[in-house]
């Protein structure tokens, strides 16, 4: 079993590919990162969102973010879909957090709930990671039905969290 962050992995799999980004896909990042519709249920201070420049954020993701999460592209055969993240790891209880976030156009399609169950697998299959998490806002209803068809339990319900906004927010954890 490898450690979560020694590497940078490709998975694939149910017409589903993460990958690492690279520059070819700075225009499908461009529109994910400029959505407002898709950002209204996540934090403020996610790491794409952190240059105003897409191709600066794709040349220092691999660089800078790596010690604290692993951002994947989400595509279906060539097309850019959205964003997988594995975050929080916590190596002496071998836990961490996922997160996922898709362009509109890829929403009510079953995307989300295959890339979860490929993270998922990934995870369990190949590296030492025992305990998932994840967090949702509880108006993301979408978020949490696609949690729930993955096996994953709610274990916290409107818990404050900080999420970068003016006062922390309510939100759902959940474990798998």
């Amino acid at each position: 079993m490898k450690k979560l962050f020694s590497e940078i992995p490709y998975i694939k799999g149910d017409g589903v590919v993460l990958r690492q980004l690279t520059r070819d896909d700075a225009e499908g990042l461009g529109r994910l990162v400029s959505s407002e519709k898709v950002y209204r249920y996540e934090p403020t201070f996610l790491f794409e969102r952190k240059y105003p420049d897409v191709n600066m954020v794709i040349d220092r993701l691999y660089d800078e973010c790596l010690e604290e999460s692993i951002i994947l592209g989400v595509f279906e055969g060539d097309a850019f879909c959205g964003l997988a993240e594995f975050y929080g790891y916590s190596d002496s209880i071998h836990k961490v957090s996922v997160g996922l976030r898709f362009l509109e156009e890829c929403w009510g399609r079953g995307l989300a709930t295959r890339t979860l169950k490929l993270m998922v697998d990934y995870l369990y299959g190949e590296t030492d990671v025992e305990i998932i998490a994840a967090s949702s806002l509880p108006a993301n209803i979408g978020s949490a039905a696609i949690l729930r068809k993955n096996g994953f339990e709610l274990v916290v319900h409107n818990s404050d969290e900080d999420w970068g906004y003016e006062q922390p927010l309510s939100t759902d954890k959940w474990i798998k």
